[in-house]
């Protein structure tokens, strides 16, 4: 193994291995020297699998562009910072990183470079999340208010044209009055669907697996021809107090766009975890329930990518945009939060349900 001159005492290395920042260190032909063992965690590997490498071999610069930067660095010893970096890991998952690079001058040995890592994922989604709980809790307000005052105004038009229709003497101008009273009934229940459930949730134990499966029997009734739906669960997952009906509408609301998107002949993946010591908006709880549903469909438009749970935003033609609004209402009254990453070829929304009793 090489040994960089910044680990060269035993208080240095000492130091060095009990930072929680990422620390790497290449030499001057940009092979790893050394890295600690918050590096070791960040990127998922291991000092002596990766230490001796070149630059170019490291899972840090598989996307080329960083590599380019750091031979650059290197040569003209200007430091530089790359904030949000995404780095696919081996596993295939992606974390995001604050980079800095800081090429390293030594009068009596070759030039190093030391580079840091600060991943940023959790701030990243804490900060997404309250973001969208926020914009969330805006939208439900401004329905509200615009249902009060859409509502009284209704009920008095349908009144009216009640009394009209039992005035008017030719029965064909009754049938307009019908018009009348059959479109302020459909606003109606329009507003209602918007402003969701008004009753308070009867919390029972549940079981997630029972809502799953209840979900994909209802999809299969739906689309007996596809496409696929697999299941991917943690048995382990304990029960817990909640509103089955709710969650099951929360989850199919998910599901069916799912099944839209994916098509005869895609798959729906409904997968399940547990989350330990997590946060959901600015709470920390012990245990998460993560509900996901996968589809490999061709994934959310870029224009609406950012306001699918807004009410009225749809991605499909004669989409209604209430399902997702509604689902995450259903769910936020139990205290969690639904997300979502797409791409082309595999979305994925999380639902994310706290395990412990208020209580506990």
């Amino acid at each position: 193994m090489m040994t960089p001159r910044s680990a060269t005492t035993s208080l240095e290395r000492t130091v060095l291995d009990n930072l929680s920042t990422a620390v790497l260190l290449f030499d001057h032909d940009l092979r790893l020297g050394y890295l600690n063992p918050a590096a070791e965690m960040v990127l998922d590997v291991s000092a002596r699998h990766v230490v001796g490498q070149r630059v170019g071999d490291i899972v840090l610069c598989r996307q080329g562009q960083l590599e380019r930067r750091l031979r650059a660095a290197m040569l003209t010893k200007h430091p530089f910072t790359e904030r949000e970096l995404n780095i696919p890991l081996l596993d295939g998952r992606t974390i995001t990183v604050n980079c800095t690079v800081l090429p390293l001058h030594h009068f009596d040995a070759c030039d190093e470079l030391l580079i840091e890592l600060h991943q940023v994922d959790r701030a990243l989604r804490i900060s997404r999340e309250e973001q969208l709980i926020s914009q969330h809790q805006a939208s439900q307000a401004l329905i509200r208010g615009l249902a009060h005052e859409i509502k009284n105004p209704l009920g008095g038009l349908r009144g009216a044209a009640q009394l009209l229709e039992q005035e008017l003497p030719d029965k064909a101008l009754r049938e307009y009055t019908r018009i009348i009273i059959e479109e302020a009934d459909r606003l109606q229940s329009l507003m209602n669907q918007m402003l969701g459930p008004n009753r308070i949730p009867q919390r029972q134990r549940v079981n997630i697996h029972c809502v799953l499966e209840h979900v994909r029997g209802l999809l299969l009734a739906e689309s007996p021809r596809g496409p696929r739906i697999e299941r991917d669960y943690d048995p382990s997952i304990p029960d817990f107090e909640a509103d089955q009906d709710r969650l099951v509408q929360a989850i199919l609301n998910i599901a069916r766009n799912a099944l839209v998107a994916a098509g005869p002949h895609g798959a729906v993946v409904l997968r399940t975890r547990v989350l330990r010591q997590f946060t959901i908006g600015s709470r920390r709880h012990r245990l998460v329930l993560r509900a996901e549903v996968e589809d490999d469909g061709p994934g959310i438009p870029e224009a609406i990518k950012d306001r699918i749970f807004f009410p009225m935003v749809s991605g499909q033609p004669g989409g209604t945009g209430l399902g997702l609004p509604i689902a995450q209402e259903l769910i936020n009254q139990h205290g969690g939060l639904i997300e979502c990453e797409s791409e082309p070829g595999r979305t994925r929304f999380y639902v994310y349900l706290p395990l412990e009793m208020d209580h506990e």
